[in-house]
């Protein structure tokens, strides 16, 4: 990475603040489990105390709330047994992610306990975009019989005019998902089952969605169904779909990763093998092993392989096909890589983008199924709401934005609509396409709205840090207790702790990838840690104050507390 990209990245500076109040240890007696840090964690995340707490750190699958309460939850489920008495042809049609991938798995599963043999169909990236797009259908309905019945799973809430198209040639449709409704117009079928069309459960991804209609199935039909053995793909679509773990996605996901070591799936098995997880795997290990290879699938345009893998009945049918997803991974890291450089170059050749508010770039030689990761790196690094486009041969470019807090990038796209041929998604994730002449004007409107939106202060990258405590605090006791606080993710981050006065022990060692191992000190006591990344980064002399996490390291048998490192700044910054 040349000079100025590197300059440019030091300019992006965070600002370190504090959550809420500061740690003041009292020295009294606490509950073996609930020591001091935890009773001061879970006071940073607003839980008060009794039975709100107790189902916060120990959430049973016996407080589920009634699966009825979710938007055409009766009239979708009416259909379906509908669908199964009358032995009735049913495809189900799923987005190319992880979510979709693992709702369209779910869903196939709930409905052969219901005696139906779904057809599953996933659109091609590249060629067909995203969800119910008509050249996803068209291929669909010619690929099989026509079905009676399709059930679209994590997308197809804004498809009026597609859902009206497959009415006319007879179809019944049903729609399980949860991206943002169109105020204005709502399609035209037997059940839209999104909890944003209601107010509750509005933080479910679709296959929380699916699970949440196989348990209403189940109440009004009992069958020979397990749910509780399939929280494990539930677990794995909620947590890479970064919906916040909050409410019952916090219940289902901490059972999920539970019962993910000894997974029926032989896809999930496989792919465990295969990213080298242990036999306690967290959020983390998800989000950053499993997840992107099951994504890779789609990004590379062959998501029949990621849904294979998922659905096969055969281990060793499983195992070739994770080491295909595998192989997809390394190849989209190395597209990534080279675009991610020739992003981070093109912003730091034209200077006067420094001040913009916004990035939107785009290009003819970028590959459309990995603009998104370079949106999130980039908006992550510059901490910008950032558009990343691929533009084809014809001048239409397809796009993936991440935004910042407060900046929510529906509404953004929606006061652009006139740049765009269409566009929409989530508040922090989204997707457009745009005729490459508009590209300029889309810059300057977007760039215009979240001045509007937000202000300057809202604007300053943030480092939220949870408590101040000193390596004499870390040990394997207090790793325990602060474990009690996961699933770790989106709406119950990671505690992020502060040291200072941290000096390095030896010389930090330089691991692949421009990371680092380090050994640090703080009075008389060390620790280790690694800084993913920080071998990019000019270190400033110590000693330091560090930013960072803590994790269970298991390495030969042995298990130790480990330091990651989030931010390094000099005790004179």
């Amino acid at each position: 990475m040349g000079g100025k990209v590197r300059a440019f990245m030091r300019a992006t500076a965070f600002r370190w603040v504090m959550r809420g109040e500061p740690f003041l240890p009292n020295g009294r007696a606490a509950a073996e489990d609930f020591p001091e840090i935890l009773r001061h964690l879970v006071r940073q995340r607003g839980i008060p105390e009794g039975e709100a707490l107790e189902a916060f750190l120990r959430p049973k699958l016996k407080d589920l709330s009634d699966p009825f309460l979710m938007p055409d939850m009766r009239a979708a489920v009416t259909r379906i047994l509908q669908a199964a008495d009358r032995k009735e042809s049913v495809c189900i049609f799923g987005d190319y992610d992880v979510d979709g991938i693992s709702s369209i798995t779910l869903m196939t599963k709930i409905l052969r306990a219901y005696g139906l043999k779904p057809r599953a169909f996933v659109p091609r990236r590249g060629t067909e975009g995203y969800g119910l797009s008509f050249a996803a259908i068209q291929r669909c309905l010619a690929e099989g019989e026509k079905p009676d019945l399709l059930i679209s799973v994590d997308c197809g809430t804004v498809s009026t005019d597609e859902v009206a198209h497959l009415r006319e040639r007879g179809i019944d449709v049903i729609i399980a998902d949860h991206h943002e409704p169109n105020p204005e117009s709502r399609p035209d079928c037997a059940a839209i089952v999104n909890p944003k069309c209601g107010e509750d459960f509005t933080y479910l991804c679709a296959a929380g969605v699916v699970w949440k209609i196989g348990h209403a199935l189940m109440k009004e039909r009992p069958v020979g169904l397990d749910l509780k053995a399939l929280l494990d793909l539930v677990a794995v679509a909620t947590i890479s779909d970064i919906v916040p773990l909050v409410g019952e996605n916090r219940l289902l996901v901490r059972h999920g990763l539970k019962a993910l070591p000894g997974t029926l799936n032989p896809g999930l098995r496989a792919l465990q093998e295969i990213t080298g997880l242990n036999a306690n795997p967290t959020a983390g290990d998800v989000g950053f092993r499993i997840g992107p290879r099951i994504n890779a699938a789609g990004r590379m345009d062959f998501p029949e392989d990621a849904l294979a893998t998922l659905n096969t009945d055969c281990l060793a049918t499983a195992r070739e096909l994770a080491q295909k997803l595998d192989t997809y991974n390394r190849r989209r890291q190395d597209v990534e890589t080279r675009i991610r450089k020739e992003a981070a170059a093109e912003l730091s050749a034209d200077i006067g983008r420094e001040n913009d508010p916004v990035i939107v770039l785009g290009s003819r030689d970028w590959h459309h199924g990995v603009v998104g990761i370079v949106a999130s790196r980039l908006m992550r690094q510059y901490h910008k709401p950032t558009f990343v486009i691929a533009i084809d041969e014809n001048g239409i470019g397809k796009g993936s934005g991440r935004s910042i807090p407060g900046i929510s990038l529906v509404e953004a796209i929606r006061a652009c609509s006139g740049d765009l041929i269409a566009g929409g998604g989530h508040a922090m994730a989204a997707g457009l396409s745009i005729r490459e002449e508009n590209m300029a004007d889309f810059r300057k409107h977007f760039a215009e709205y979240v001045l509007e939106n937000s202000s300057e202060e809202e604007r300053v990258p943030r480092l939220t840090y949870d408590a101040e405590i000193t390596f004499a605090q870390l040990s394997l006791d207090f790793l325990a207790s602060y474990e009690l606080l996961q699933p770790f993710g989106n709406g119950n981050p990671q505690p992020v702790f502060v040291a200072r006065g941290v000096e390095l022990s030896s010389p930090p060692f330089h691991m692949k990838n421009k990371h680092l191992r380090l050994t640090l000190r703080q009075g008389y006591h060390e620790q280790d840690a690694v800084f993913f990344g920080g071998g990019e980064h000019e270190l400033p002399k110590p000693p330091w104050d560090i930013a960072f996490t803590i994790d269970r390291n298991t390495f030969k048998g042995k298990t130790t507390l480990q330091i990651i490192m989030q931010n390094i700044r000099g005790e004179e910054s």
